[in-house]
Parts: C-alpha cells; sequence; structure tokens
C-alpha cells in the first residue's frame, strides 16, 4: 500500500471521529414554557434521488439506516460517497442522509469548498439556481451533477406552536446567541416551518467550531 493511499485512510479515519465528536448537539432544559432549543452541527452531507442511489450502489439499492436524526423519519444511511471536484479533488466517506429526495443535493461547510475547489454558494435546502455540480462515486458507479452543490444556509426547523412562540412564520430569521469560550451571536437564521418539524437550529462544522458549540453553556433564539 502506498504512502498516499495510507495517508489517505488515516486522514479518512480522523475525518470520522471529527465528524462523531461535532455530532453532540446542546439542548437546554426547557423552562418557563420556553420551547426545547435543540442545536446541532450539521456535518457535510449528500441527499439523493432513488434513481441515483440506484447508479451509484447498484439496481433496487435501499438505504441502510445507520442512526436516527433529530427530526422525525430523518436518517443517516450506512452508505457514503465519494465527493469529486475540479482537477479531481475528492473528499470520500461522505454520508448520504435519509430518506431518498424528489432532488440530489450535497451540502458542504466554506472549508471543504476550498478542499475541493469550488466556490459554495450559500442556498436553501432544494434551491439550485446558480450552484456548481461535482462527480459522485459510489461502489457500483458515478453521476456527474450539473448543479445542487450548496452551503445550507443556517436555518431553524420550526413546528406551529414554535413559530408562535417567537412570532415568526416560514422564510422569516432569526438570531442565534451561543455562549462558550467563543461566545457569538449568528444573524439571520432561516425560519423553516412545518407541522411535521422539532425546534432544531442547523449549523455547519464552520459554524460550529467557530462558536465552540460542543461547549456552549447556554443557546438562545431571539429577534
Amino acid at each position: 500500500m502506498s504512502a498516499t493511499t495510507l495517508a489517505m485512510l488515516d486522514r479518512t479515519r480522523v475525518e470520522k471521529l471529527v465528524r462523531a465528536a461535532l455530532r453532540k448537539h446542546w439542548q437546554p432544559p426547557a423552562a418557563n414554557g420556553r420551547p426545547k432549543l435543540v442545536v446541532n452541527i450539521s456535518a457535510r452531507h449528500v441527499h439523493v434521488t432513488q434513481e441515483d442511489l440506484e447508479r451509484l450502489f447498484g439496481s433496487g439499492k435501499k438505504l441502510t439506516p445507520m442512526r436516527s436524526l433529530y427530526q422525525d423519519g430523518e436518517f443517516a444511511a450506512e452508505e457514503t460517497v465519494t465527493i469529486i471536484g475540479p482537477r479531481q479533488r475528492m473528499i470520500p466517506g461522505v454520508r448520504i442522509l435519509g430518506p431518498c429526495r424528489n432532488y440530489t443535493q450535497v451540502e458542504l461547510a466554506f472549508t471543504d469548498g476550498i478542499s475541493l475547489g469550488i466556490e459554495l454558494p450559500v442556498r436553501r435546502s432544494g434551491d439550485h439556481r446558480d450552484t456548481p455540480g461535482c462527480w459522485l462515486m459510489g461502489p457500483a458507479g458515478m453521476i456527474e451533477l450539473t448543479r445542487g452543490v450548496i452551503r445550507a444556509e443556517r436555518h431553524v426547523h420550526m413546528g406551529l406552536a414554535d413559530a408562535a412562540y417567537y412570532g415568526v412564520k416560514d422564510g422569516d430569521r432569526l438570531r442565534l446567541r451561543v455562549v462558550s469560550r467563543c461566545p457569538t451571536v449568528l444573524e439571520g437564521l432561516l425560519c423553516r416551518v412545518d407541522p411535521r418539524y422539532k425546534l432544531e437550529v442547523h449549523l455547519d462544522t464552520d459554524e460550529g467550531n467557530a462558536c465552540d458549540l460542543p461547549n456552549a453553556t447556554h443557546v438562545e433564539l431571539f429577534r
């Protein structure tokens, strides 16, 4: 095995350990009628259509749930892919989140984009206007995405009661205060309101690292 291959394997193992640590979420106790707020770091991941899943993993393939996510019915799958950017730069072992969607989308942090050589636009999930593409490689094949590679803008999932408590509607914006060794106020969290949602903020790994979210002592949503 070459030194380059060993280095790539070591990097993959390190990235897995880092992602596992960053999956920790901050969940303060509910008090005074305030909704329970969960703030999670959303590491790089991929959403796929059933058609693209089969092109990557073989005919009839179904996603294998590995771990449930906070939102009901959503899960991290056992299946991973390699993302290939310009000049054949790549990030291996990027997890697919399920269930399958009606579009394929790659969500990365800015530092991931730098590593791949892709200039990432900030978009709401599903908004692929003027977005770059990439190649995805699985064990059974490769697909070329002509668009759909984004940095997902920071957002908060809210049920109807949560939205009423904060006095917002779908598409409005809130701020998030994180009290930690690196106290931070994040502006412009997009409110995504749906009766199916539980109250949860999603930040990417860059944002979570910047505010030291895993060691936060307090988080607060406000206008």
